[in-house]
């Protein structure tokens, strides 16, 4: 396999955890509305990010299968939901909250270098169809980076100096 290979199915990975991990975050924080709303509205960019990267991988011979799940559906979807209900007027649940959204900083970085990573490779090789993909999603995956660490950073002092 060679490297841009490796790239993309490394990204396509990458953006289905973060896709995956932010719909569990929606439904895990349902009680705190922004968190709520805007990792659903982030995980739809990561979402399309796999959809174009299986279509950009399969023109290089590359078959990347979209497993398609949707975390936040089905019986454990409701648990989730039903449980960030109970324990969501507890102190605890802000702890779970800082962890959760390190945890998507932490994916959505990895992201980000590996979209940089492909839009070197891109360069080097005059691969303008990957040049643009990397382009048209970078940013995206920077403006993720940009809310978590936001949001940690407006939710710490709070949570922490309220234990």
């Amino acid at each position: 396999m060679n490297g841009v290979r490796l790239a993309l199915r490394t990204l396509h990975h990458g953006e289905q955890h973060l896709c995956d991990g932010l719909l569990t975050v929606a439904d895990r924080h349902r009680t705190e509305h922004e968190v709520h709303h805007v990792a659903h509205d982030l995980a739809a960019w990561s979402r399309e990010h796999v959809r174009r990267l299986a279509e950009a991988a399969a023109g290089h011979g590359l078959d990347l299968d979209d497993p398609g799940g949707d975390p936040s559906g089905g019986v454990l979807g409701a648990l989730r939901r039903k449980a960030s209900e109970v324990v969501g007027r507890r102190p605890e649940p802000g702890l779970l909250l800082l962890r959760d959204l390190r945890d998507l900083h932490l994916a959505a970085t990895y992201n980000s270098l590996h979209w940089e990573m492909l839009a070197q490779a891109a360069q080097a090789t005059r691969d303008k169809g990957l040049l643009g993909l990397a382009s048209s999603c970078h940013p995206q995956a920077l403006r993720q980076m940009r809310w978590t660490n936001t949001m940690i950073k407006n939710l710490s002092p709070q949570i922490l100096t309220s234990l």
